[in-house]
C-alpha cells in the first residue's frame, strides 16, 4: 500500500474497520496488520493508520472479512438491573437478560429502580 503520507484522508483507519466487522479488537487489528496478515483489495498492508475506503475488499490470513449488519434488541428493562456492559460493584446488568453473541452493547439509560 502507499506510504501513510500518500494515504487518502478518507475513509476509517484499517484497524478501526476490522474492528468493526468483528475480526478483533482495535489492539489486536493492529497486531494483524503489523504481522502482514491484512491485505486490502489484493495488497498487504502493514503501516497502521492506513485509511481505507468503506466497500473495500478486506482479507485476513486469506478470508474475506465481510461487514457485519446493526440488529437492535429493545428490551423492557426489569427493575433490579442496571444499564451497562459491567458493574465493577457486580450489581445485575441487563446484559444478563440477553443472548452473549454477537457482542451487544446497551444504549440509553434508565435508573436501577425504573
Amino acid at each position: 500500500m502507499r506510504s501513510q503520507s500518500d494515504q487518502p484522508q478518507t475513509g476509517d483507519r484499517l484497524q478501526r474497520v476490522l474492528a468493526a466487522r468483528g475480526v478483533a479488537s482495535r489492539r489486536k487489528s493492529e497486531e494483524l496488520i503489523r504481522e502482514g496478515r491484512v491485505s486490502v483489495n489484493g495488497k498487504i498492508v502493514t503501516e497502521l493508520g492506513t485509511r481505507v475506503d468503506p466497500n473495500a475488499s478486506i482479507k485476513v490470513d486469506g478470508k474475506t472479512v465481510r461487514k457485519q449488519a446493526h440488529r437492535y434488541v429493545v428490551l423492557n428493562k426489569p427493575s433490579g438491573y442496571i444499564t451497562t456492559k459491567s458493574d465493577e460493584r457486580d450489581r445485575r446488568t441487563v446484559m444478563e437478560l440477553v443472548p452473549a453473541t454477537p457482542p451487544m452493547t446497551p444504549v440509553g439509560r434508565l435508573d436501577r429502580e425504573t
